[in-house]
């Protein structure tokens, strides 16, 4: 079978993906007023040189005492992976767009002029702060992609309809530009989205997500991803001529003294969160923290170790998101083979009640979640046996 992606808006190539064994693709989707009057300009979308991607075909390998096996390689470009990774057209359709969509704002975070105030750069005739152009350059992709029917951003925690099917298509939540407030200073930042099935992002868990990734902007810029059913997190950096190509497999995180505490402010009255960093601290382990979420725990997942926390105290709340921030994570840590907390559960059975709901989090190996839940709350449900996702 012959997969080919290409999609148009303006003469220009946007991702899609059609195949002899698929059906056609949904007609363009209207946009819903609510969305129109934010008046996405559609000439906008992946800045000015979208490049036409070629036809790929699968590498198939022969399993032992099994039938044909479709093998994922380091060197496969991103469509090649997402082929080989789902048979699900429209998944990957919406994946191939937030890739270009990753792509775009790479380039306007690394151009961005910053001020007093803000860092700023173009989105067609306007001078738009950086997250906010990521933020129509995320909307945009999604509605090209055909395939979402809502999309909620950190910056607008509400739902938009994107147009796209119910049956088949997937709902979206992302943090455009997590980390948008260190711009200026040039440390690494990041967009993180997850994708639903279907048309609901209230009372759904993580674990409901049939994919998550997050684009990391620094010296490299890197797509990491996972889809639910397939194993492992895996990495795609963007080569020089604009092509994702796949270079790295996470599928499991190990033990490693290396540690990245957030909200720190919380240890002056939350005594367990003192008594781990003091633990932390006096048995050596390395401080890696950059006050960025995105590259803080894309660490855990390239290093294959360590831990990241951000506990909550009574005079200090909870601030990190659990729709557009905690739960994509989660699946990518899960998925790579690590755990994830909120002290008593794995992040990925928290329901979302509401848009704007929030959560303490740790991220890291299964001892080092061991640790920081008896440390917080006397016990761990995986002393206990209680099996926690991918990493079960």
């Amino acid at each position: 079978m012959e997969t080919s992606i290409a999609c148009y808006t303006r003469g220009a190539f946007l991702p899609s993906v059609t195949s002899q064994h698929s059906t056609g693709l949904v007609s363009p989707p209207s946009i819903s007023p609510a969305f129109s009057s934010r008046s996405l300009k559609s000439s906008s979308l992946f800045g000015e040189s979208l490049r036409v991607v070629s036809k790929s075909s699968l590498k198939v390998s022969k399993a032992k005492n099994s039938s044909l096996v479709t093998r994922c390689e380091i060197g496969d470009s991103l469509e090649e992976f997402l082929t080989k990774a789902t048979p699900d057209k429209g998944l990957i359709r919406l994946m191939v767009c937030m890739g270009e969509a990753i792509r775009t704002i790479s380039f306007k975070v690394k151009t961005a002029s910053c001020g007093g105030t803000a860092c700023v750069n173009t989105f067609g005739d306007e001078q738009l702060a950086v997250d906010l152009l990521a933020n129509k350059l995320l909307f945009e992709a999604l509605t090209y992609s055909h395939f979402c029917k809502y999309a909620c951003s950190e910056e607008e925690p509400e739902l938009q309809d994107m147009g796209g099917p119910v049956e088949g298509g997937f709902s979206v939540a992302f943090d455009p530009l997590d980390g948008s407030s260190i711009v200026d200073t040039n440390f690494t930042v990041g967009t993180i989205f997850g994708v639903w099935p279907g048309d609901k992002l209230t009372g759904v868990t993580g674990r409901d997500q049939v994919a998550a990734a997050m684009g990391i902007y620094g010296p490299r810029t890197t797509y990491v991803l996972a889809l639910k059913g397939f194993p492992g997190t895996h990495e795609f950096l963007l080569l020089d001529e604009g092509k994702w190509q796949h270079v790295k497999e996470t599928t499991e995180i190990g033990e490693g003294k290396l540690f990245s505490p957030g909200n720190l402010r919380a240890t002056f009255d939350n005594p367990e969160y003192n008594k781990l960093i003091n633990y932390y601290v006096s048995e050596k382990y390395t401080l890696r923290y950059t006050g960025g979420m995105v590259p803080d725990v894309n660490q855990l997942i390239v290093k294959e170790k360590g831990i990241f926390t951000n506990v909550i105290s009574p005079t200090s709340k909870a601030k990190l998101r659990l729709l557009f921030e905690v739960a994509p994570l989660g699946l990518l840590i899960e998925q790579a083979g690590g755990y994830s907390s909120d002290g008593k559960a794995s992040i990925l059975d928290k329901v979302v009640i509401n848009l704007d709901d929030r959560t303490q989090v740790a991220y890291g190996s299964k001892n080092e979640i061991i640790r920081f839940e008896k440390t917080l709350y006397g016990s761990s449900r995986l002393e206990a046996g209680v099996p926690v996702g991918a990493a079960a």
